[in-house]
């Protein structure tokens, strides 16, 4: 049986990429360093195997938000692509409004909700995280 591959990338097109496998786990984020390097109250993430993910077209910039921490982004047009720690590299975090059909990976989950702004609406549905989903 054949996986469906999953495309996506950046606002300008310079950076592409794909995904020969589903996804791992699907989360919105609520933390400081992914509103800000998003400019978003909330950064939605689809977990993927890193064996399965590859950039197709142009190479994106990388910072170090962290000190065990990479973000892409295109260099172009700033959209911020994916995340990735140094203590898990067989895992990539993937934006998710950056894929070519975001609406087919919904969150299940919220993260680091202690850092939410105040103003923003959690969802009572998904099963929601103080700090990282890791340390429950």
């Amino acid at each position: 049986m054949m996986s469906k591959v999953i495309e996506g990338g950046c606002l300008c097109r310079a950076v592409r990429y794909r995904v020969d496998g589903g996804p791992i786990v699907t989360s919105l984020c609520h933390c400081r360093s992914c509103r800000l390097a998003a400019g978003a109250p909330s950064v939605a993430w689809v977990i993927f195997r890193s064996s399965e993910f590859a950039f197709s077209t142009g190479q994106p910039a990388r910072f170090r938000s962290s000190p065990a921490v990479i973000r892409t982004f295109c260099s172009q047009c700033g959209t911020s692509l994916t995340y990735q720690r140094d203590t898990e590299p067989d895992t990539v975090d993937v934006t998710t409004a950056s894929l070519d059909f975001p609406d087919d990976f919904a969150p299940t989950r919220e993260i680091w909700v202690a850092h939410k702004l105040a103003w923003e609406q959690l969802n009572d549905n998904f099963p929601q995280y103080p700090g990282s989903s890791r340390q429950a």
